[in-house]
């Protein structure tokens, strides 16, 4: 986390928590999802704006986080911004190396740790188990993860259902807010 950010959070501690606002599709592409986007539909059917500031988009990066509740979000700084996920909390490039070997990497461009298991879905996505989080494969690095798998590089694949892996690998496609206690 930024220490500026650090810096907000004890300055301002108790500023409220935003819901539904910022959304992280399967590709790795950031949408800001104003009242009217939401007012138009659920993500990922109505999107909204798509972030293409790359300086801000490295700024999120650097300050996505879970909580307790597998519910990520960005700290904005002394917000905190739940994010609403597509299909898992991490999307992971692979990469082919020279050597034969493979890489991967998240959408925030940090190395997520070794392949724990390997899984696809009913719809043909592929997602990884890592040290930091469940994450789904980019379909531009199908090939290689493909590649990776065939060559015994990671776990044997096994299928799975899509539904089962929030509650199975602890994330939340949709944070919502608390209830509140009258």
């Amino acid at each position: 986390m930024d220490d500026i950010v650090k810096a907000a959070l004890k300055k301002w501690p108790n500023v409220p928590h935003c819901y539904d606002w910022l959304a992280l599709d399967a590709r790795g592409d950031w949408y800001m999802r104003d009242d009217r986007i939401q007012a138009a539909g659920p993500f990922p059917e109505v999107k909204g704006s798509r972030i293409t500031h790359d300086k801000l988009k490295d700024f999120i990066h650097r300050n996505y986080e879970h909580d307790e509740q597998g519910a990520w979000y960005f700290q904005n700084g002394p917000q905190r911004v739940y994010v609403t996920l597509e299909a898992a909390p991490l999307v992971l490039g692979v990469q082919r190396a020279l050597d034969g070997s493979f890489s991967v990497l998240t959408h925030t461009g940090v190395a997520p740790g070794a392949v724990e298991a390997a899984m696809t879905d009913e719809h043909g996505r592929l997602f990884l188990s890592t040290p930091m989080g469940l994450g789904i494969v980019r379909s531009l690095d199908m090939d290689a993860a493909a590649d990776a798998i065939e060559a015994g590089v990671w776990p044997e694949l096994t299928e799975v259902c899509f539904a089962e892996l929030p509650a199975r690998h602890g994330y939340c496609l949709r944070p919502r807010a608390p209830a509140q206690v009258s």
